[in-house]
């Protein structure tokens, strides 16, 4: 499948990062992406009502640094998996798009789950293992990344490039082509700057919240 999007302007530096920080942006009516619990209790449990409320029924956690797990287990009817990476610039294994999108699969086949991928931010790690689901949907490697800007306009989404690649060797395709995509991607961001150090910044002085 190759869903098309309308591309709004976007801005090098959007208005009040950290507004979005930990606000639910849906990318498809099944996949939502974002930032973290809090790390206060009564905030991350209002956080958790807030999920289910929306319908989340599943959540994809990437931060190699935390696992909310049990608590997610303990205090909400929501499902947990975690695929935990560090958010260091590094490229993306193989073998990470593999589990995460095998799982991805195997929840999204039910029509009546919805599931919410995050990081610590909703800026690299979660918007990139979105990406990548999105691909073994079947989207286009463009459309993709232009949804997921649109929908959250913070999403970095640095390790997309990683992404298309193993997407495309996945599929069979010769080195030409999938040289050609993740070109394609690259020269997307180049026209679709996003000052992430500003984002960053900017969501960093709420690390209290």
């Amino acid at each position: 499948m190759s869903t098309s999007s309308f591309s709004i302007e976007r801005p090098l530096r959007p208005d009040n990062p950290e507004t979005l920080w930990r606000e639910l942006c849906w990318v498809t009516d099944q996949l939502a992406v974002s930032g973290d619990l809090s790390s206060r209790k009564e905030h991350a449990l209002t956080q958790l009502s807030a999920w289910e409320e929306a319908g989340i029924t599943d959540v994809f956690d990437m931060r190699g640094e935390a696992d909310d797990s049990e608590f997610i287990h303990s205090n909400s009817t929501i499902t947990s998996h975690w695929f935990g990476v560090d958010d260091n610039g590094g490229t993306r294994s193989d073998a990470w798009f593999d589990a995460l999108t095998a799982q991805a699969l195997a929840v999204l086949t039910d029509p009546t789950r919805r599931a919410l991928v995050h990081c610590h931010m909703g800026v690299n790690r979660g918007p990139s293992a979105l990406y990548a689901i999105l691909l073994h949907l079947g989207w286009n490697h463009v459309d993709a990344l232009r949804h997921i800007r649109d929908a959250r306009p913070i999403a970095g989404i640095i390790y997309a490039a990683d992404a298309a690649s193993w997407k495309a060797r996945r599929d069979g395709l010769d080195s030409e082509t999938v040289q050609s995509r993740v070109d394609d991607v690259q020269s997307w961001f180049g026209r679709n700057p996003l000052d992430i150090a500003y984002v960053i910044r900017r969501i960093g002085s709420q690390f209290a919240r």
